[in-house]
């Protein structure tokens, strides 16, 4: 058998699969209510909404639909290094389009990026010039989504960079960009620091989120204003509240593991979580930051494919590699950033090293769910501006 083969793939959840999702949301044994319970998400997923929203995915949510959409778009699985790697591979009507990688984060997947699929590859179509268009790749994070089962321990971002690096060789890509967000940025900041030859430009998406981790993850710069100091130790309060995931996984993935992969409600309120918390404050619940079955798709295929627990092992996994994630690079590089204070430059580019900074107050940590369009823009801006002139 040629594992190195790239084979079609199309999702086919076995209909006793989503009969018995269904059965195990209409028998949920619910927890009591708490005496005095918060509907602000400060105390974790309110009950109220938790029962409100497991009881549209049981009934109303049309996983059907959503299997087909994600079929629409052409799926592929090759092994690489001894793993199953699942993508997307959308090329654009355009010959001449910019080949580009698209690296989703935790709690995401694949399904992140559908939103972004037709204005990049057709931008003629949706109202911008053919020499915007790209051809996009879009793989699933080993451990992720259909990029299973994991052959072994050791996933984790760099080896994920370098399995990608091989995935773009296969295709026939020698020179393409790449863009992602949070473990997704980490790998294409990578991708560029050890594969200059290939990676002509870099476009990750961020929010304020890194505020948080000053002083832990890299030191807070001594050039900050009292006022900035401030801005900069509420978002590291802020972290401290939010960081609980983080730690579990880190450190005892295979406690929540039989959770997450035992008990859908669990699973619905472990990544709805993160999708109030890290969405854009002014929406008051995650379904008004993202569209309601757009997010219910994203954590259906964790529930399918059991990857509540393999994603847990990843997290584990980069937690203890010793990796250093801000790899310098010399190829061009750009951020686009939701939900942003100006501090966040401020403590990350003080100098304007960084050429392309784009800074939004909409959105937040699922830009390409929460303002597509905007990311879009910024994705082609970015490019555009490497293209050769003629």
């Amino acid at each position: 058998m040629n594992t190195s083969a790239i084979r079609p793939f199309r999702i086919e959840i076995p209909q006793a699969d989503l009969d018995d999702l269904r059965s195990r949301l209409a028998n949920t044994r619910w927890a009591d209510a708490a005496p005095t319970e918060a509907t602000d998400f400060s105390r974790g997923v309110p009950l109220s909404y938790l029962k409100e929203l497991a009881t549209y995915w049981g009934n109303d949510f049309d996983w059907r639909a959503q299997e087909a959409r994600l079929n629409s778009h052409p799926q592929f699985r090759t092994e690489i290094d001894g793993q199953t790697i699942h993508f997307l591979h959308v090329r654009s009507p355009e010959p001449d389009a910019t080949p580009l990688l698209m690296t989703h984060g935790y709690p995401g997947s694949f399904v992140e990026f559908l939103e972004l699929i037709d204005p990049l590859t057709n931008p003629v179509a949706d109202g911008g010039s053919a020499a915007d268009a790209f051809h996009l790749v879009i793989p699933s994070i080993p451990g992720f989504g259909f990029s299973t089962p994991v052959s072994s321990a050791g996933w984790e971002v760099a080896r994920t960079t370098e399995a990608f690096a091989e995935l773009m060789n296969r295709l026939g890509y020698t020179s393409y960009g790449a863009h992602g967000g949070d473990v997704g940025a980490g790998i294409t900041g990578r991708l560029a620091a050890l594969h200059p030859e290939s990676v002509i430009g870099t476009l990750v998406n961020s929010d304020r989120g890194p505020l948080g981790l000053a002083g832990d993850q890299f030191p807070i710069p001594d050039h900050l204003t009292d006022d900035e100091l401030a801005v900069v130790n509420a978002e590291r309060e802020s972290w401290k509240a939010e960081r609980g995931y983080l730690d579990l996984q880190s450190h005892r993935p295979e406690t929540i593991a039989a959770a997450l992969t035992d008990s859908p409600v669990g699973q619905l309120a472990w990544i709805t979580e993160k999708f109030q918390t890290w969405t854009n404050p002014s929406a008051t619940t995650p379904d008004e930051a993202v569209n309601r079955d757009h997010l219910l798709t994203n954590i259906t295929l964790y529930w399918f494919t059991r990857t509540g627990a393999t994603a847990a092992r990843f997290l584990y996994e980069a937690a203890h590699s010793g990796l250093n994630w801000l790899a310098p690079s010399t190829v061009p590089a750009g951020w686009s950033v939701f939900n942003t204070d100006p501090v966040l430059r401020r403590m990350m580019d003080p100098t304007h090293q960084i050429p392309f900074w784009f800074d939004h107050k909409e959105g937040g940590h699922f830009a390409a769910m929460e303002a597509p369009a905007l990311l879009t823009d910024d994705l082609r801006t970015f490019f555009r501006t490497l293209q050769p002139e003629v």
